[in-house]
C-alpha cells in the first residue's frame, strides 16, 4: 500500500479554511486541525519517553497543525492515576524537549495540558485510597471519592506548581500550555457553587470562585514569556444536575479572558456517569455535535475558540469552521484512527482517509484498563516503533487469505503493501464478516465504516479480492500459495440445553438478518455481556416487543468501554427493557424459560415467553487449516478462526501476519 503523501501538493479546493494558517501570540498555526489533549498510557515513570515521542511524531507527520500533549500533573497530589506525566520535577524537561523537536521538525506546535484533578482521583499508585482535595468537602459520585478541604496553604502550594510546570515547558520548548478547567476537574470545581461552598477569598462570590484561576494564569505567564500561548480547556456545560451550565461556563470565560489566549470547548463531567460519556463522546453521538455550544463562546469571545467532540473527517471540520462556530477544530480520534489524515485531506486524497467510527475500543478503552493508545482500524497507534515503518518484503511470496473479515482483510493489505502477491477469498458476496452485522444494530451504524476503511486499503494495495468463492483444500492445492492465512471467523454458539420446542429458540444472527419473527414476549440471553444482547435487545423493542434482557454478568455491557456502556444502559433504561444480572441460561419448557442466579444458584423464570435470543458467544470455523499442515503448507490462523474475540484482536493479527510473513 502506498502511504506516501505528497506535501507540496495544493489544498484541495474543499478545505480552505481548514488548512488556513492561524497566529495566536507567538505561535503560528499551519492549520485549523488539533489533537486535543488525551491520555495515552505510554509514558513511563510520570516522563516522556520514546513510545510517546514516536506516537505525537506520527502525527506531526502527517500534517496536524497542533498537539496538546495529554495532562502533566502540577503536583503530587495530581496524581489522578497510576501511569500518567509529571511536571513537578525539572527531569521531566529533557523529556518534553525531545517531544517539542521531533514535532517541530514537521511544523507542528506542541502545547501541554497543565492539570490537576482536584477530587476526581480514579486510582492510586499501590491499590491504595488516595487523599484527594477540592475547594470544599463534596464528594465525587463516579469514583466515590470524598475529598478533603484544602487550605490556603496548599491552594498557594498547587498555584506555584502550575507556574512551576508552565516554566519547564518553556524551558523545553514547547510553543504554550493548556489550563485545564474542563471535565469537573479542580479549576472547575473552584469555579462551581454547588461544589465550591468556601466563604473566604476563594469562594463565596462569581469573584473569589474565578481567584483561583486568575492567580494561576497570571503566575503562568510570570514564569514563561510573552509569546508563550496560554489557553483554557473547559466544558461547555457539564451535563450533570450538579455541574456548570453552559452559561456559567459563558460567564467564566469572560471573566478570565484577559488572561487567555484561546478557549478550547469540550462537554461533560468526570464526577458522574453520564456526565462522563461526554469526555470520548461513542458513537451514538452525532458528528461535530458541539459545534452550536463553540459558536455560542465565539460569539462571546475575542479570543480564538477550538472545540472537539466527535469532529470526524475533514469536511465536517472544514463546514464548522464556515460557519463560524470555532476557529480550530479537535479531530484527536480521527488522528488516532489514521495519523496522515491532514495531510490526505490536503493532497484531495479524502477517499483514502481511515474514518474514526468512535467505538471507543482501543484508545480510551484501554485507558481504562490501563494499556497504552491503539486503534481497532490502525493497530499501528501506540505501537509506532514495532509497527510505524511497513518494511518491504525481502522475498516476495504468494499469498492465498481465505476470509474477507476485517482479519482476513488487514492481512492482505498489509502483506500487499509490503510486496507479496495476494489473493483474498471471501466464501459470501461481501466483505467485512461480523461488522456487516454489528452495523445493523440500534445505533450502531458508525461500525460498518470499518469495512469500507480495510475495502479501500485492499485497493490501495491492490490486493486480488474473490467473492462467493469458498476455499478447499482442492481450491489450495490448485493456486499452489507460499502461505494461506485462514481468516474464516466464527460462528453463533449453540449450548445443548434442555428444551420441548414450547419457546422458540434463535440466535442474534436470525434476528438482526430478520430470518425469524420472534412474537410479542421475548428472553435475550446474553453471555457475552458486550454490545451485542442490549443491542438485539433494544432493536426488539424497538419492533415493539416486550423484552428481558438475561445477562449472565454483574450488568449489561460489562465487557464494553465505559462510556460506550453507560450510553448503552442509559438506552436501555428509556426503552423499558428489564435487565436481570447473573443470570445463567438453563433451558426452556412449557412456555418458560429456565435461568439460574450464577452466585446464589436460584431459580429465576420467565413465563408466557414466545422466542429466546441466544448472544451466547461463538465458537471458531476452521475446517481447512488441520490438512493444510498436515501437507507441511505455510499455514497462519487469525481472528474469530482461531479463537472468538473482538474485531480488534483479529485488525492487529492480521497487521502482525502481515509485517511477519
Amino acid at each position: 500500500m502506498n502511504t506516501a503523501i505528497d506535501h507540496n501538493a495544493a489544498a484541495d479546493s474543499a478545505f480552505p479554511r481548514l488548512f488556513q494558517p492561524l497566529q495566536i501570540r507567538g505561535v503560528r498555526l499551519k492549520n485549523r486541525i488539533m489533537s486535543t489533549g488525551h491520555d495515552t498510557t505510554l509514558p513511563t515513570d510520570g516522563l516522556v519517553n520514546e513510545a510517546l515521542v514516536a506516537y505525537h511524531e506520527a502525527r506531526a507527520r502527517g500534517g496536524v497543525g497542533l498537539i496538546v500533549s495529554q495532562v502533566a500533573g502540577v503536583h503530587e497530589t495530581a496524581r489522578y492515576t497510576s501511569h500518567m506525566l509529571m511536571a513537578t520535577e525539572d527531569d521531566c524537561i529533557d523529556g518534553y524537549r525531545k517531544l517539542a523537536d521531533a514535532c517541530h521538525a514537521h511544523g507542528c506546535m506542541v502545547f501541554s495540558q497543565l492539570f490537576h484533578p482536584g477530587r476526581e482521583i480514579m486510582e492510586g499508585g499501590d491499590g491504595l485510597l488516595t487523599v484527594a482535595y477540592a475547594p470544599s468537602i463534596s464528594p465525587n459520585e463516579r469514583f466515590r471519592v470524598m475529598p478533603r478541604q484544602l487550605d490556603t496553604r496548599m491552594i498557594r502550594e498547587i498555584i506555584a506548581g502550575y507556574s512551576a510546570a508552565a516554566r519547564r515547558m518553556h524551558e523545553a520548548g514547547l510553543d504554550g500550555v493548556e489550563f485545564v478547567a474542563s471535565h469537573g476537574y479542580l479549576p472547575a470545581q473552584f469555579f462551581n457553587p454547588r461544589v465550591n461552598r468556601r466563604t473566604d477569598d476563594y469562594g463565596g462570590s462569581d469573584e473569589g470562585r474565578l481567584l483561583f484561576a486568575v492567580e494561576t494564569l497570571k503566575a503562568i505567564r510570570v514564569a514563561t514569556s510573552e509569546d508563550f500561548v496560554i489557553g483554557m480547556r473547559i466544558s461547555s456545560g457539564e451535563r450533570d444536575e450538579h455541574g456548570l451550565s453552559i452559561d456559567e461556563a459563558l460567564e467564566i470565560c469572560r471573566g478570565l479572558e484577559p488572561y487567555l489566549d484561546y478557549v478550547n470547548v469540550t462537554a461533560g463531567t468526570s464526577a458522574s456517569l453520564g456526565g462522563a460519556v461526554h469526555i470520548v463522546p461513542p458513537m451514538a453521538y452525532r458528528n461535530a455535535y458541539l459545534a452550536q455550544d463553540a459558536a455560542r463562546f465565539r460569539t462571546a469571545l475575542g479570543i480564538p475558540v477550538f472545540v472537539a467532540g466527535r469532529i470526524n473527517q475533514p469536511h465536517e471540520a472544514e463546514a464548522l469552521l464556515a460557519e463560524g462556530s470555532a476557529d480550530v477544530c479537535g479531530m484527536t480520534r480521527a488522528l488516532i484512527c489514521d495519523p496522515e489524515m491532514p495531510a490526505k485531506a490536503e493532497a484531495g486524497r479524502t477517499d483514502d482517509i481511515r474514518a474514526c467510527i468512535a467505538c471507543n475500543q482501543a484508545c480510551i478503552g484501554h485507558f481504562h484498563r490501563g494499556f497504552p493508545i491503539s486503534c481497532i482500524q490502525h493497530p499501528e497507534t501506540g505501537r509506532e516503533l514495532k509497527f510505524g515503518t511497513l518494511k518491504p518484503a525481502v522475498r516476495p511470496k504468494k499469498v492465498m487469505v481465505v476470509g474477507g473479515g476485517p482479519a482476513g482483510m488487514k492481512a492482505a493489505a498489509i502483506a500487499a503493501a509490503r510486496g507479496h502477491q495476494v489473493s483474498l477469498y471471501e466464501a459470501s458476496q461481501h466483505l467485512g464478516g461480523q461488522a456487516l452485522l454489528a452495523q445493523q444494530l440500534p445505533r450502531r451504524a458508525e461500525f460498518g465504516g470499518i469495512v469500507t476503511n480495510l475495502s479501500r486499503e485492499l485497493e490501495l494495495a491492490q490486493v486480488r479480492v474473490f467473492k462467493g468463492v469458498r476455499v478447499d483444500q482442492a481450491l489450495v492445492e490448485a493456486e499452489n500459495p507460499d502461505a494461506v492465512v485462514i481468516a474464516t471467523g466464527a460462528k453463533p454458539f449453540l449450548p445443548e440445553m434442555p428444551d420441548d420446542g414450547s419457546v422458540q429458540v434463535v440466535d442474534a444472527w436470525q434476528v438482526i438478518r430478520k430470518e425469524v419473527k420472534t412474537g410479542t414476549r421475548v428472553v435475550v440471553a446474553d453471555w457475552r455481556c458486550d454490545w451485542i444482547g442490549p443491542g438485539i435487545a433494544e432493536m426488539l423493542v424497538n419492533d415493539g416487543c416486550s423484552v428481558e434482557l438475561a445477562v449472565n454478568g454483574t450488568h449489561p455491557g460489562e465487557l464494553l468501554p465505559l462510556y460506550v456502556r453507560d450510553n448503552l444502559a442509559a438506552e436501555l433504561y428509556k426503552s423499558g427493557v428489564r435487565v436481570t444480572p447473573y443470570a445463567r441460561l438453563y433451558g426452556c419448557d412449557s412456555g418458560t424459560v429456565y435461568m439460574q442466579h450464577s452466585v446464589s444458584e436460584q431459580p429465576i423464570l420467565y413465563e408466557n415467553i414466545d422466542t429466546l435470543v441466544l448472544c451466547l458467544g461463538h465458537e471458531p470455523v476452521d475446517g481447512l487449516s488441520a490438512r493444510l499442515i498436515e501437507q507441511g503448507r505455510d499455514v497462519h490462523i487469525i481472528g474469530d478462526s482461531m479463537a472468538p474475540r473482538t474485531a480488534e484482536e483479529a485488525v492487529y493479527e492480521g497487521l502482525k501476519v502481515g509485517t511477519a510473513l
